[in-house]
């Protein structure tokens, strides 16, 4: 066997491996797949934000030539289980929110399904609805109280309690010299990946369900199908090799998916292709709930704080409770003996809300360091110097050291390389002809956690070559690229003898592409797999090959070290902002990011990943607002002429480091 060793491939800046593919125009996306015979999906939604259907007529568009069927409630395949309001399409008349699935046409063609579409006639049964969160509404709830809210639905991810308290918070900020009291607020932002949700089912009545769809997580797909449909998971197969951008709306299963499989069980041997419309993914695929945050600090004359607390109320559905861990960050960024965290839903007749761009962290950091940098000022102190002042020696709550900690060296380093100590601290002093000029600073911070239930294969044939399997994701992460990387690394072979099929669920399973922790679980799966075939291959078979190759399974490995230790990253964020005198129009000419990312795999995939984070939270503060109408509860700017992205327009000079 030949081998070439190359015993740096983690830490080199490879280019993308799929990279080709993408650019040809040859990577195959959901909807891509060529398939011979197939017939088309259009989804009917709900027009009332609350209430029942009381009847349909579909007569119109059965008579239409070329369409294959119609499907609403009332001759739908019954569900096993609709407990999961994300899961069940199509098994009740009730309506819960608007834009929800009430049906489906089925044609020869795309265009024969959505003309039909139109001609399908559903009469209502209004209630009266709530589609405004309220800070102050009386039914505002803990996310834990998950009976309120249906299956699955409330508690905070990752395992985080709702609430938290430590010291004698009311006391300590009565006795601030310093009192900060301020409320923040973020809006609803909506999911719009390059890629729209889209997909390809096929029904056959021996063979099961084979979907390609456009999933963070193939093997989750499969057992919430599974468990909707009363199918053995065998029986379902679900491919997504590439995904065109996920950022969480791909993560969770979604009803779409019901209703395709539905739509294939009605035309069964036949392949039925779908893909929402932009507007349709702004009431079907998840969005970041809107919050309202009343953060309160105290501190003494030398601008150390005394007190932290963080109230939050955030926006979910009435029919499955989803809640972030928004005040998480404030549990772990700064020092403060008396503290406070509290977290509360407001359910309203609104689709469920979903994970989005760093749940909980991205709308709770932009609180906290508005408040600590308003926190400084009141203290006259550096809004540099006043975090590294309020740095924590071990985490604030849970009293555990940390696995490593480098946000001072973060804010320092950050603070050289932006000019930090050059900058004017006077509001609104500087100015650039009929722009005001000024500089900011964000700490940030991010866990690093590791979801069960990944495991990886490794064959090695006796032509030397690797096949390592694993039903892995790739978002336009660079996943395909570093996983292989990983498998060379640990094996100490080249990364041109890996052979890496990720994106299926006949491989091994693995957990979803979220919460940052794909590498994390997949890499340590790919890693203990190498490590079971070496000691194969060369204690049991002296280095030699068998004719009919050696394979290896193995699971992702316990870490017993992260009971002993709390794990995150952390960085800092410098910003040059102009604003218009006049017309108070905003760019951000610069930003600086300086991130404790822990080991880079690849440090090309890794800075292309930072300066995306860094373009979302652009785009999150200055464009991103879906605005919902209260009289009919649907988001009005639902398209991209009205829902703007961050383009590379709004984007100028962007350093990541």
């Amino acid at each position: 066997m030949s081998v070439s060793v190359t015993p740096h491939a983690i830490g080199e800046s490879l280019d993308r491996l799929e990279g080709p593919l993408k650019v040809r125009g040859a990577a195959t996306y959901a909807f891509e797949w060529p398939v011979d015979d197939r017939a088309y999906m259009y989804p009917l939604q709900a027009e009332i934000a609350a209430g029942r259907i009381t009847g349909v007529d579909s007569a119109n568009a059965v008579a239409v030539d070329g369409v294959l069927a119609v499907l609403t409630h009332e001759n739908a395949p019954q569900l096993a289980d609709a407990g999961d309001a994300e899961i069940a399409a199509l098994h009740s008349p009730e309506v819960a929110f608007r834009g929800q699935l009430v049906g489906a046409l089925i044609a020869e063609t795309a265009e024969i399904a959505r003309d039909a579409a139109g001609l399908v006639r559903f009469e209502y049964e209004q209630r009266a609805h709530a589609v405004e969160m309220k800070a102050d509404s009386d039914d505002l709830a803990k996310p834990d109280e998950a009976a309120q809210f249906g299956a699955g639905g409330g508690e905070l991810q990752n395992g985080e309690p709702a609430d938290t308290e430590l010291g004698d918070l009311d006391g300590a900020l009565a006795a601030a010299a310093i009192e900060l009291d301020q409320t923040y607020t973020t809006p609803m932002h909506n999911h719009n990946p390059l890629e729209p949700h889209a997909g390809i089912a096929v029904w056959d009545e021996e063979e099961g369900l084979t979907l390609h769809c456009s999933s963070q997580g193939v093997h989750m797909v499969r057992m919430q199908l599974a468990g909707a449909f009363g199918l053995d998971p065998s029986r379902i197969r679900v491919i997504s090799p590439h995904v065109g951008g996920g950022f969480g709306s791909k993560v969770y299963p979604c009803s779409y998916l019901t209703l395709a499989t539905m739509a294939a069980k009605a035309v069964p041997g036949r392949p039925v292709k779908f893909a929402l419309t932009r507007q349709q993914m702004f009431s079907l695929v998840g969005y970041r709930p809107p919050t309202s945050q009343r953060i309160r600090l105290g501190a003494d004359e030398s601008g150390r704080l005394t007190a932290i607390s963080h109230e939050i109320v955030q926006q979910t559905a009435r029919v499955k409770g989803y809640a972030e861990q928004i005040g998480a960050c404030t549990r772990t960024m700064y020092a403060a003996p008396n503290r406070r965290t509290t977290h509360r839903l407001d359910p309203l007749d609104v689709a469920v809300p979903t994970i989005m761009r760093g749940p909980g962290e991205a709308s709770g950091v932009f609180a906290l360091e508005s408040a600590i940098d308003e926190m400084a000022l009141a203290c006259g102190m550096d809004p540099v110097e006043f975090r590294l002042r309020n740095e924590p020696e071990a985490h604030p709550e849970s009293g555990l050291p940390f696995s490593s900690r480098h946000q001072v060296e973060c804010l320092r380093e950050g603070a050289m390389r932006f000019g930090w100590q050059q900058r004017d601290p006077a509001p609104r002093l500087r100015r650039e002809g009929d722009w005001m000029v000024g500089e900011g600073i964000a700490a940030t911070v991010y866990p690093s956690p590791r979801l069960p239930g990944s495991a990886a294969s490794i064959r090695l044939g006796a032509d030397g070559r690797y096949a390592v399997r694993i039903g892995a994701a790739d978002i336009g992460t660079g996943t395909w690229t570093t996983l292989t990387q990983i498998a060379a690394d640990a094996l100490e072979v080249g990364v041109e003898v890996i052979d890496l099929e990720i994106g299926d669920t006949a491989l091994p399973p693995a957990s979803s592409a979220g919460f940052s922790s794909g590498i994390n679980c997949w890499g340590t799966s790919i890693c203990a797999a190498a490590e079971q075939l070496r000691a194969k291959l060369y204690p049991e078979h002296g280095g030699a090959v068998p004719v009919d190759g050696l394979e290896v399974t193995a699971e992702m490995p316990d870490n017993p070290d992260m009971a002993n230790y709390e794990m995150y990253s952390f960085g800092a964020q410098f910003a040059e902002v102009h604003v218009h005198a006049d017309t108070r129009e905003l760019r951000v000419p610069r930003l600086v990011g300086v991130f404790d990312v822990g080991r880079v795999i690849n440090p090309k995939t890794a800075r292309s990943q930072l300066l995306g984070g860094m373009t979302q939270g652009i785009s999150m503060a200055l464009f991103e607002d879906s605005v919902v109408d209260p009289r009919f509860g649907h988001v009005v700017n639902h398209d991209f002429a009205g829902y703007h992205v961050a383009a590379n327009a709004d984007v100028q000079t962007i350093e990541a480091h």
